[in-house]
């Protein structure tokens, strides 16, 4: 199964999760570090990378020779990453979804495609435990072709679990599109409930079932706890606000060198995962 853990802001604890769910399964693991943007799930996972390679997409070249400016292929573009300008036809690269759809309105066969570097995946392998993650070239202000790239290396007959990257906008959903469960973290604050309502919509809007994870669960009040109530929401495993996870996590550590309790947690909520996905079907 595909199990993507995501939140509706930055710093709940998503990465502490992920890694730590990666690291107390009892079957081979892929985790998969879909925060291309910042990539931090290697620092606590103590695998290095044996193989590396760069990600390209394609994006259109214009061949001044054949073009007339007719404007059509600006006109065709959604994006506005092609502008006419009457005398001149210009290509924005960091505004282009490398659809090909200007290349087949040019009349003139004017428009070729060259492929522009959108960063790179690194991934290795340490037992049972096998990772990847993508690193965005800077500069480059879209994820999803990255991400996309990245779940390429979900292997069958393993556990995966995705890392997605902060918020609810396109690079969270590109995250979990191809997940069978979401695990939205959250923390027990006025932030935390109001970007939690926000990704509850988003991943029901999307139809992944999914739970709540509720982290530093003693540091704030009950309204999150209310809300999943009103919405019935499982709230599937609370994490207590311990000294001894942040120590570690500075550290380079995981919340199981912390709490090593945790782990027969994270065991029970994989279990229970995998038992409601197969009562689903």
């Amino acid at each position: 199964m595909k199990i993507a853990v995501a939140s509706g802001k930055g710093g709940t604890g998503k990465t502490t999760l992920s890694v730590a769910l990666s690291l107390s399964a009892e079957v081979p693991v892929i985790l998969l570090d879909c925060d291309v943007e910042e990539p931090n799930c290697h620092l606590f996972v103590g695998i290095e990378e044996d193989e590396s390679r760069d990600v390209f997409v394609p994006i259109p070249e214009i061949d001044k020779g054949k073009c007339d400016n007719c404007g059509r292929c600006a006109q065709f573009c959604q994006f506005n990453a092609i502008a006419s300008l009457g005398s001149s036809t210009l290509v924005f690269p960091e505004l282009c979804h490398s659809c090909g759809g200007c290349m087949k309105v040019c009349p003139k066969g004017a428009i070729s495609e060259k492929n522009r570097l959108i960063g790179r995946i690194g991934s290795g392998r340490r037992g049972d435990l096998s990772f990847a993650s993508g690193t965005l070239e800077i500069g480059n202000p879209m994820s999803p072709p990255l991400i996309k790239e990245v779940l390429k290396r979900a292997e069958s007959g393993r556990l995966v679990i995705i890392d997605s990257p902060p918020g609810t906008s396109c690079p969270m959903v590109a995250a979990v599109s191809e997940a069978d469960f979401v695990i939205l973290v959250t923390e027990p604050t006025p932030f935390g409930l109001h970007d939690l309502k926000i990704a509850v919509e988003t991943v029901r809007e999307i139809r992944k079932p999914h739970c709540v994870v509720v982290n530093r669960c003693d540091s704030g009040d009950d309204r999150v706890e209310r809300y999943c109530a009103e919405q019935k929401i499982e709230i599937a495993l609370k994490i207590p606000d311990d000294r001894r996870v942040a120590v570690a996590y500075s550290r380079g550590g995981t919340i199981l060198d912390a709490m090593p309790e945790m782990r027969a947690e994270m065991r029970r909520m994989l279990n229970k995962i995998s038992t409601k996905l197969g009562e689903m079907g």
